[in-house]
């Protein structure tokens, strides 16, 4: 028995509906310009589409760009934090060498004033008794050194050697109680000797009468008398100048030109005047000399 009425399905009717649409819109877009309003209005209609549908993809490549950067900059962080390390290290380097150049510049102008030949060493201990001023330097005898050799660094007299190893010295500073030189005002010429008072920065002038025309501020230089040490280095200025009504002579404070708790680089002069013994003469001439006339 057959149906009398048999339902159709019309898709096919609907696929060449939309087959022979497509065709004419497709004519008409590539020989008129009648769909452009369209089609420029189906495009602002579907921007919120092209938005929702592009979210995901623009919220998950959004969170890895901030997740690379994160790492990034952290990286980054640590790579600058460990080059400013450095350069600060470079930085301090710098600073001490500069000091160092321009302590060894100013005592290449003291090598320049000394006219005997001079050896520069380096401090490389401090003697640590405390009723003593002695230093160590880096230059011994196989350097040429010789005990009593005169020590000054690029401002002045600095002191003396006085012990002589084989690559090392031992150098007797100016303030000392048991060092003492020959020295002149450079105002007036007047005479003393400078004696050290066992105080870090602190000499005293022997023997000054209560008339010496002597002023704070006076420079103080080594007179060369006696051997020993060159004429003309400075050792300190006059810093007090006191008279006791009873004394016969006045308390001449001088404090040492020398950078004594600092100077890191001496000049050793090797060829300074040998110092003379008690009678004045050299030994050589002291050993010739007549006898007298005794019979």
């Amino acid at each position: 028995m057959k149906a009398l009425f048999v339902r159709r399905s019309g898709a096919g009717y609907l696929l060449t509906g939309l087959l022979l649409l497509s065709a004419t819109t497709l004519a008409l877009e590539v020989n008129t310009r009648l769909l452009e309003p369209l089609r420029v209005r189906l495009a602002s209609l579907l921007i919120p589409i092209f938005v929702l549908a592009e979210a995901p993809y623009l919220a998950g490549g959004g969170l890895g760009d901030v997740v690379a950067t994160r790492e990034m900059l952290l990286e980054r962080n640590a790579a600058q934090a460990e080059e400013i390390l450095a350069l600060s290290r470079m930085a301090q380097q710098y600073e001490s060498l500069k000091s160092e150049n321009d302590r060894l510049r100013a005592l290449l102008g003291s090598r320049a004033r000394v006219t005997s030949r001079v050896l520069v060493a380096e401090l490389i201990g401090v003697t640590p008794h405390p009723e003593t001023r002695q230093i160590i330097i880096d230059k011994g005898s196989e350097h040429g050194i010789l005990p009593d050799a005169p020590v000054i660094d690029a401002h002045g007299l600095f002191g003396r050697v006085i012990e002589v190893g084989a690559y090392t010295s031992r150098v007797l500073l100016v303030t000392d109680a048991s060092h003492a030189v020959p020295v002149q005002l450079n105002r007036t010429g007047v005479r003393s000797i400078a004696a050290g008072t066992g105080e870090p920065f602190l000499l005293e002038l022997e023997n000054v009468p209560i008339t010496t025309d002597v002023r704070e501020g006076d420079l103080v230089e080594t007179s060369g008398l006696g051997g020993g040490f060159p004429s003309g280095f400075p050792v300190g200025r006059v810093v007090s100048v006191r008279i006791e009504s009873t004394a016969a002579f006045a308390i001449v404070g001088v404090t040492p030109l020398a950078q004594l708790d600092r100077a890191r680089h001496l000049l050793i002069l090797l060829d300074a005047p040998p110092e003379l013994p008690a009678n004045g003469l050299p030994e050589t001439q002291s050993a010739s000399a007549p006898e007298g006339n005794t019979p």
